[in-house]
Formats: C-alpha cells, structure tokens, sequence
C-alpha cells in the first residue's frame, strides 16, 4: 500500500513542490493538503493519512500545537515537522509534542523521501547528526529544561541499557552505537526497546527529549558530569 501523505505548509507554492516530489514516487500518495493546523485537524477527522508534513510557523493554529493535538488522539499519523534554514527554536518543542523527527525545508528531495518512509516504517530518529544540532542549539532555550525533575524510571535501566540511551540522546544511530559498543545491531535495537518499555516511551526522538530535559545529556551532546 503506499504511503498516504498529508501538507501542511501556509505557502502554496511550497506545498506544489512536495507534492511534485511525492507524487513522482510509486509508493506514496498526497491524500491532502492543508494551509494551517487547525485546517489539518479538521481534514484529519475524515481523511486517513499515515505521514503529516508538517511546517512550524503558520497563521490560526501553529505546528507545535497542531502536532500536540494530532498525537493526541487514538491512531494518529506520524508527524514529520519541517523547518527552515535558519533553525526554528520551536522544532524540539514539537517533538516533545509528539513528532517523529524533524527535518529542514530544503533538504535534497531523496532525503525527504528516505525520511517519510522512515518515520512511516517507525524509525524515528531521521537524520542522528541533524538532530544534535538542533538539540545542542536549542535545548538550553527550554524553560522546562532545568526545572523538570529527573524521570526516575531512568534508574531502573541496567548499565548497559543506560549506556545505549547516553548514546541515542546523542544522536548515534543503531549501527554508530554497535560499533561504539563492540555490538551487534539486533543487540543494540534490542536494548532501545527495552529502554523505550521501562520509561514508557513512544519511540527514540522521546528518549532524546527524555535525556536532555532530566540533564543526562548536557547542551553540546555529551553526558553530564
């Protein structure tokens, strides 16, 4: 089946050239399009989608607010936020909001189509290094970053387990971990899912969220003293 996509951009013109994009691949399909998040919500009640593009800065209802309520509800779709070149303080917030990655407006086309069908097939983690950046960058600007107390389910992972989550909220890959590790990556995938039970976490970008609000993970990418 393809992949049932949705746009939610302000700019029209924005919107035509991802759709040019997705409409060229045989496994995806643009099922709709809206110009703000609250016409998103609204399409979403009776359209099934299974990835939202979806921008940050929009007029009535912004993408931080539009991806808190889509993940809210019973089977949503998974969300990619978009952001411009300049990096938007607001990306982290969406994905504590419930996105699945996020990715910049001008990426090459093929990297946004590796990236839809990743976050449709569950990998949340789009682009690790792209990630710490914006984390590294934006983090410190997070009112809740230092004031959240530390999640203490944290403290019933095994040495090991801790050891992957260090490296995840870092941004590393599962291959960059097993290499990091001396393990294989079926080992590795399986510590991440261990991890993401005992926390009661949706997926990796949540652990990275995770890490860097409870100060495992200080600003810059490294565990904290």
């Amino acid at each position: 089946m393809s992949i049932r996509v949705m746009l939610v951009d302000d700019q029209v013109l924005l919107r035509t050239g991802f759709r040019m994009v997705l409409a060229a691949q045989p496994d995806m399909d643009v099922v709709a399009e809206a110009g703000d998040g609250a016409e998103a919500i609204e399409i979403l009640r009776s359209t099934a989608v299974d990835v939202v593009l979806m921008d940050v800065r929009m007029p009535r209802l912004d993408g931080v607010e539009a991806t808190r309520r889509i993940c809210a509800q019973n089977n949503p779709p998974k969300v990619l936020i978009l952001t411009t070149f300049d990096l938007d303080e607001y990306a982290f917030s969406g994905l504590k909001a419930g996105a699945s990655g996020f990715m910049l407006k001008d990426v090459p086309p093929g990297e946004l189509l590796a990236a839809i069908r990743s976050v449709h097939s569950g990998d949340a983690v789009v682009a690790p290094s792209t990630t710490r950046r914006l984390l590294d960058r934006f983090s410190p600007m997070l009112p809740s970053s230092s004031n959240e107390p530390r999640n203490k389910d944290v403290d019933r992972l095994t040495e090991r387990e801790r050891e992957v989550m260090l490296l995840v909220a870092q941004g590393l890959s599962n291959g960059e971990i097993a290499a990091r590790l001396v393990l294989s990556e079926a080992t590795v995938k399986t510590h991440v899912g261990r991890i993401l039970t005992k926390l009661n976490l949706r997926d990796r970008v949540q652990v990275v969220v995770l890490a860097y609000e409870s100060g495992l993970v200080r600003a810059g990418g490294g565990p904290a003293l």
